[in-house]
């Protein structure tokens, strides 16, 4: 059966560009930012792995750490020697530093525990999968993207930035929803308990829509 947001996100060890790593010891109290891709030197995957080194910032800011399988490798040499080969082009042709692990996984060990690899799939070709995984370990967000669609990292870090805020609050983001924007007051909080619960203020549009100022900031 697939994995499905809520479940606990399988557990592993494996060689990394980084050394090994067990995955829940290395995520530790961080959320972390599972990515899969079908191969070393594939032109899109190119790309987002030099974007993720470019927004290191940005996922430290949200304590986050991003972490790439590739299960693909370039012929004639060892899964971690392809890797490490694909990193100096990905920090040559994307202006990057990637200093975040790239797991080995020969035997697609890893990726058929997180279903990465698509029954139907062609080899790995639909093999475009992200995770993020919270403290706790739960899957809260899968995405997966064809092969010829880049990811969106704007999106990726709006979404950490919505699930740390409602992991806090009473609070779920509306449609667009961007830091800094009003929030929507879950059901579950009756409107007399808002004023205490949410004191910045509060709007209701209907009975069952009632929003708040980002509580947070």
């Amino acid at each position: 059966m697939a994995l499905q947001i809520g479940d606990k996100a399988p557990n592993f060890k494996a060689n990394t560009t980084n050394g090994e790593i067990s995955f829940h010891d290395w995520l530790g109290d961080s959320w972390g930012v599972f990515m899969s891709h079908p191969a070393d030197f594939t032109p899109v995957c190119t790309t987002e792995i030099g974007k993720v080194a470019n927004l290191k910032s940005e996922f430290k800011k949200r304590n986050a750490k991003p972490l790439v399988v590739s299960v693909g490798t370039k012929e004639g040499l060892t899964p971690l020697e392809s890797h490490r080969a694909w990193i100096k082009d990905v920090n040559e042709t994307q202006k990057a530093h990637v200093d975040f692990p790239l797991v080995e996984d020969p035997d697609k060990d890893i990726a058929n525990s997180y279903g990465m690899i698509h029954p139907n799939a062609n080899d790995t070709l639909t093999v475009r999968s992200v995770f993020i995984i919270g403290p706790d370990k739960t899957i809260k967000l899968i995405i997966s993207y064809p092969a010829s669609t880049g990811r969106n990292f704007v999106e990726i870090l709006r979404v950490l930035d919505s699930l740390q805020l409602t992991a806090n609050y009473q609070v779920a983001t509306p449609a667009d929803w961007k830091y800094g924007e009003d929030c929507i007051v879950v059901p579950a909080v009756p409107t007399e308990d808002i004023p205490t619960k949410f004191p910045k203020g509060h709007t209701i549009v209907k009975e069952y829509l009632r929003t708040t100022p980002q509580p947070n900031i």
